[in-house]
């Protein structure tokens, strides 16, 4: 099980960051369009900065939604390898069987 409080960080990172992703989009396309002037896109820049470092997506982290282990994540169930074993041999996943030989 991971400490409770890394697990509430990251709950408080994915909140971040679907707040400002908006934002976060629109200072971006400003930035990325050469179109503009250059004054205008460097002002969009360090407003970008002055954004919370949490709220940017590449700051999250996987977490295994029963026990918030950070590695060996299934993104597809949202578990870690070993919550996976586990449900998996108590019948819990469909379709899942544990293999043996």
């Amino acid at each position: 099980m991971a400490k409770k409080s890394m697990v509430e960080r990251e709950k408080k990172r994915e909140r971040l960051v679907q707040k400002y992703a908006a934002k976060r989009a629109a200072l971006k396309e400003i930035i990325n369009d050469q179109s503009r002037p250059m004054e205008e896109r460097f002002k969009a820049s360090l407003k970008l900065a002055e954004l919370p470092r949490n709220s940017s997506a590449t700051r999250l982290h996987n977490r295994c939604q029963l026990t918030g282990r950070p590695h060996a994540y299934y993104r597809k169930l949202k578990l870690s390898r070993i919550m996976l074993r586990e449900l998996g041999s108590q019948g819990q996943i469909p379709g899942l069987v544990k293999s043996s030989w």
